[in-house]
């Protein structure tokens, strides 16, 4: 990290950016001598976390340089001999027919970056923008971009050195890539703008000083191939996925909390019955629950004779709601893997060359190809997909915490699970956040991806608003964190009454093992409420066992 970088004067231009939102960071960082090697072909969702929360060292592997050494062979012959290729010899969006001389191509990209780098909005938290710089440089590395290594390494000194640009979230359209987003993530390579370094916003001249990395000069196609592709958008869903991975887990085991606290059956479980529809998700929710639930004398103690015909929806259809939402994530999972591999530049280099067409121009063995690999229509429906299936699990927590709180309905617990309902509200409000937020998360759930506004004089005619689905999943993955938290919070409570009704009666019950063990857990960091008292700190810490996957080890 760097040390010494003193603070910049507010600058007119660095408006909302002089304080970046914190991110979640994984609580053990990588080893030193620990390193991704970039080939373009095998990163994984992991190894995004592992970079932008864990700090993982990142460099270039060999054969990627290869490639990208051939490849950026074929561009330099394009141009020396004059040749008319988007972005290299020609100006861009509806400027394409505009031919360039090949003496402008270093200020054709200098200009674009500089004229793109057009993004408002609050800026990017940390994780984010270190995931687009991974992202960035592993398509590069894939070598059909056309750009010299030293852009890919430079990226990577970035990184190592904790030098985050700053990136403001809004301004894409989700085609043509993440223009705007990535030509502000860009711009610290040739020493404009503004970064962030241990949580202080410097200029980005200073802190290249300060790290000993000179500014880069840009050469014929580098502007473009540092900004065209899906990087923003893929980068906030594969964090929102691994994040997503621990919620859902949890989710289950929030469920199996309130099905114990709210004398439910887990006969609508069984292994059988859930075969006869074997959707995956919802075989695999369905085995959690029955692990959580296993030797239950709670359970037992209440049914068969005692026990209503059949629970409500919230509890029978577990399997089904959150088993649907685990399919469609990982819908989004799969696309992510595709994409987080995948050449998004626009045009593509092909050293080894092909057969031309109409959009084409070959040269000396090698192929360049001008299509549409930056549009993000397929990350855009999988963002959207995965927020909608989110939103569900929101919205079924809400309802069991709403059984909870209810004396009507919840089996006998006091109101609100207040001993002394009345004079005290209990958890009454925790329903009322919980219904907020998944209310909230309605609106969020709307596809983006449904909409489309045409750009630069139509030429772009049909985008695929991508970056604004990724920004409201965001959203509404911490709205659920917060859902799921507070049905740990009220599950556990009405857990506690549940159990302390059945002694008061002479009874010996216990719930079921991965449920007795979440519920110490949860009483290690949050003790039950006797009598009201300020939650917030109870709110945020049963957030942090959701965002932080303390429980998932549970589900089996």
């Amino acid at each position: 990290m760097l040390i010494g970088v003193s603070d910049t004067p507010r600058s007119p231009d660095l408006g909302p950016h002089r304080h970046l939102p914190e991110s979640h960071w994984l609580r053990q960082p990588y080893p030193a001598d620990s390193e991704i090697v970039l080939t373009g072909a095998d990163l994984s969702i992991g190894d995004v976390e592992s970079v932008a929360r864990g700090g993982q060292r990142v460099k270039l592997g060999d054969d990627a340089r290869a490639r990208m050494i051939e490849a950026r062979d074929v561009i330099e012959r394009l141009v020396a001999a004059g040749e008319v290729v988007y972005g290299v010899t020609t100006g861009f969006g509806d400027l394409a027919t505009t031919f360039i001389d090949p003496a402008d191509s270093a200020q054709l990209q200098l200009n674009l970056l500089l004229s793109h780098a057009a993004g408002v909005g609050d800026p990017l938290p940390r994780d984010v923008v270190r995931a687009m710089l991974l992202l960035r440089a592993n398509t590069l590395a894939l070598g059909h971009s056309g750009c010299r290594p030293v852009l890919v390494e430079r990226i990577c000194d970035l990184l190592g050195h904790g030098i985050h640009p700053v990136v403001p979230s809004q301004g894409s359209v989700g085609a043509s890539g993440d223009l705007a987003p990535l030509a502000h993530l860009a711009l610290p390579l040739i020493g404009k703008g503004y970064v962030e370094v241990s949580g202080r916003v410097v200029a980005a001249s200073e802190a290249l000083r300060a790290a000993h990395l000179a500014p880069l000069e840009l050469q014929a196609k580098e502007g473009l191939a540092l900004l065209n592709g899906t990087q923003m958008m893929s980068a906030i869903g594969a964090l929102v996925s691994a994040d997503s991975y621990r919620l859902a887990r949890t989710a289950s085991v929030a469920a199996a909390l309130s099905c114990e606290a709210l004398l439910g059956t887990d006969v609508a479980y069984a292994a059988a019955y859930q075969l006869a529809r074997p959707h995956p998700g919802q075989v695999a929710v369905a085995g959690e629950l029955r692990w959580l639930l296993r030797d239950s004398t709670l359970m037992t103690s209440h049914h068969p004779s005692s026990h209503k015909v059949q629970d409500p929806y919230s509890l029978r259809c577990v399997p089904q709601v959150h088993g649907a939402a685990r399919d469609a994530l990982d819908y989004l999972r799969g696309v992510l893997d595709v994409e987080l591999n995948s050449a998004t530049d626009n045009p593509l280099v092909f050293p080894q060359g092909g057969v031309a067409d109409a959009n084409a121009a070959a040269t000396g063995g090698g192929l360049v190809i001008s299509g549409g690999n930056f549009h993000g229509e397929p990350v855009a429906l999988a963002l959207d997909f995965a927020k909608l299936a989110l939103s569900e699990l929101g919205a079924i927590s809400e309802r069991r915490i709403a059984l909870m709180v209810d004396a009507r309905l919840n089996g006998g617990l006091p109101a609100f699970l207040s001993a002394g309902s009345g004079l005290e509200s209990g958890m009454m409000l925790l329903q009322y956040t919980a219904a907020a937020l998944a209310s909230e998360n309605k609106v969020l759930a709307h596809p983006a991806s449904a909409d489309s506004i045409p750009t630069s004089a139509n030429q772009e005619d049909h985008v695929s608003m991508g970056s604004i689905s990724a920004r409201h999943l965001m959203a509404v993955l911490a709205n659920v964190q917060r859902i799921v938290g507070l049905e740990l919070l009220v599950a556990a409570q009405a857990l506690d009454l549940r159990l302390a009704l059945i002694a008061a009666e002479g009874g010996t019950v216990r719930p079921g093992a991965g449920v007795e063990e979440a519920q110490r857990r949860i009483r290690s960091v949050v003790k039950h409420l006797d009598h009201d008292r300020l939650q917030t700190s109870d709110i945020e810490s049963a957030a942090r066992l959701v965002r932080e996957g303390v429980l998932i080890d549970l589900v089996g």
